[in-house]
């Protein structure tokens, strides 16, 4: 990654043409995210649910993540599984309630995934939503990029 960013800067220079560079990570605008740093995206009552970008960068490199079983039942807020990796362990809260219909089997095999993708093929459970106003609790984009910069300045 780093290679990639000092490529595109020196083409950016040669071409004297200016590149920003972010100091926060990859924020998307169709999900919604809770303080503890998961993301949810939904599709009627079925919802997809996983770590954000920002959680992964924090955490490392993800070695093990704990799944729940299919069928388990899951509270907003709280504890559903667990994100192991070489810095720490963290607990992987539900940002809405309802029944976990399928989990992510290739995390198993691939934990690393979380960190490569954690939008896309590092998602970690989806869940059959019990009250769609859960999402009234949760931050867009836009609020879970400013809480994301308000919290890195204070570390």
């Amino acid at each position: 990654m780093a290679s990639r960013m000092l490529w595109a800067s020196r083409a950016a220079s040669y071409l004297r043409i200016s590149v920003f560079h972010r100091g926060f990570s990859t924020v998307l605008k169709d999900l919604k995210y809770a303080d503890s740093h998961e993301w949810v995206k939904v599709n009627g009552n079925a919802a997809t649910i996983g770590i954000t970008d920002h959680a992964q960068d924090h955490l490392g490199d993800v070695v093990y993540v704990e799944l729940p079983e299919v069928g388990a039942a899951v509270k907003q807020g709280d504890s559903f599984g667990a994100v192991e990796s070489v810095k720490a362990t963290s607990d992987v809260n539900s940002p809405v309630s309802g029944k976990v219909v399928e989990v992510n089997e290739g995390l198993s095999s691939s934990p690393a995934l979380v960190n490569s993708s954690p939008y896309e093929d590092g998602w970690i459970i989806k869940v059959e939503m019990n009250d769609a106003g859960e999402l009234k609790n949760l931050m867009d984009s836009e609020e879970y990029s400013k809480f994301c910069e308000e919290e890195d300045s204070k570390h």
